[in-house]
């Protein structure tokens, strides 16, 4: 059985652990205010991106010359799997959750036959990833957005996409991120980028005909300058998502963690209660026990 000394040094090591969850839950609840405001500026400008670029991989055959970002190369040999998580951890199943449907897609991926790569963002990916699937792992990024995530990072990113497609090292790439709905809430996303996918519907009842594009001055200058900075949109859109959900779960999990350190230090308190009470009580006795015997 524990000392009273005992009770007393846990209780005081919960309560500064208590502390620590407290701060760290502000300090997240402060910068999700300020993702979710980068967040909802950039979905609307990916999101016509995306919607754009489906009309036209839809009209694919009406182009006049042939654009492998816009319809691949007609091979689904080889996939690439980017899988983006957070540099650091103590935001509950965030990471896990993500590398999770990341190994179920590369299951999937190599039981149709498919050869499979990885791409890993973020530092707590990369780690088991590399664990894992070492020889899988073509390239990492780490250390983004610190302070604050810049454009910049998704080109690196993006860039790095770019040769790797033109040197013909992948046919199809896919994007594993969280995607931002509320504090509480973030949803897994698969999101293909090369080539552009056609919607499902669209596939099935054949090729239906959407918006039609004038190009001007000429189709493979603005296709060449429009598709590489597509990849740098969703990318850094899915960085903006992964950030936002990232605290978001960061909160919630310091709150449940502050939430359990109040409840122990409550049975710890209601412990080294009952032991005092019982050690006076017993003092109390003793003495009695002594007063009587003279």
């Amino acid at each position: 059985m524990a000392t009273l000394k005992e009770l007393r040094d846990r209780r005081k090591s919960v309560q500064s652990t208590q502390k620590i969850t407290l701060a760290m839950k502000m300090v997240a609840g402060a910068k999700l205010r300020r993702a979710q405001q980068y967040v909802e500026a950039g979905r609307p400008y990916a999101h016509r991106m995306r919607k754009m670029l489906r009309d036209l991989a839809v009209n694919a055959q009406a182009l006049e010359s042939p654009q492998p970002l816009l319809t691949g190369r007609g091979n689904t040999g080889v996939h690439l799997i980017v899988v983006a998580t957070s540099d650091r951890g103590l935001c509950g199943g965030f990471n896990s959750s993500i590398l999770r449907h990341a190994k179920k897609m590369i299951i999937s991926s190599q039981a149709e036959g498919q050869s499979i790569k990885l791409l890993c963002i973020g530092r707590k990916g990369k780690e088991v990833l590399t664990r894992e699937y070492g020889e899988l792992v073509v390239e990492s990024f780490t250390e983004l957005g610190h302070p604050r995530l810049r454009f910049s990072d998704a080109q690196r990113i993006a860039d790095s996409l770019l040769n790797m497609f033109e040197d013909g090292l992948f046919d199809v790439c896919t994007l594993i991120y969280n995607h931002f709905k509320s504090a509480m809430i973030q949803e897994i996303t698969s999101q293909q980028i090369i080539p552009v996918p056609i919607e499902l519907e669209e596939a099935q009842s054949g090729p239906v005909l959407k918006a039609l594009y004038e190009y001007e001055p000429v189709e493979e200058t603005i296709l060449g300058k429009l598709l590489p900075q597509n990849i740098a949109v969703q990318i850094y859109n899915a960085l903006l998502e992964n950030a936002a959900s990232e605290q978001g779960a960061r909160m919630t999990a310091m709150d449940n963690a502050s939430r359990n350190a109040g409840d122990m230090i409550r049975k710890l308190t209601l412990a080294y209660n009952r032991m005092r009470q019982a050690h006076i009580t017993r003092e109390l006795i003793e003495i009695i026990s002594g007063a009587e015997a003279l």
